[in-house]
């Protein structure tokens, strides 16, 4: 999976030029964290935003058989796809060790994918946001 990921600013927002394989990592990660128990509250605590939100995001990400997708992000959108992307694995958690086959089985890449994913974010938004 390609992991650079492209940012340019349009006013207030950020658009990204998203391959197949990114939009479908973030798709992956939020929707397998709005789907877990614990309600709005955990959901708020773990993204940083409610569901309608990350709804919002899920279905904007939807890449079907795209295989390049431009997505408008506001900064904070930016922040709950970071916080995904980070805080999926330790759904996959047991005795301090993440279950890496269920934790691919599921979100469908492996861990060190979302990881330079999130990381590749943070860069872009910081050559873009000054």
């Amino acid at each position: 999976m390609r992991t650079d990921v492209e940012l340019t600013r349009d006013g207030e927002d950020f658009v990204a030029r998203l391959t197949r394989d990114q939009a479908l990592a973030m798709y992956e990660a939020l929707t397998h964290l709005r789907h877990r128990d614990g309600g709005e509250d955990v959901l708020a605590l773990r993204l940083g935003a409610g569901g309608e939100a990350v709804d919002s995001l899920i279905e904007r990400l939807a890449v079907g058989r795209a295989d390049a997708l431009d997505v408008r992000f506001r900064w904070e959108e930016l922040h709950v796809v970071h916080c995904a992307l980070t805080s999926v694995a330790t759904m996959f958690m047991s005795r301090g060790r993440l279950l890496q086959e269920p934790f691919h089985i599921r979100v469908g890449f492996f861990r060190e994918n979302l990881d330079a994913l999130a990381v590749s974010i943070v860069d872009a938004a910081s050559e873009v946001a000054g």
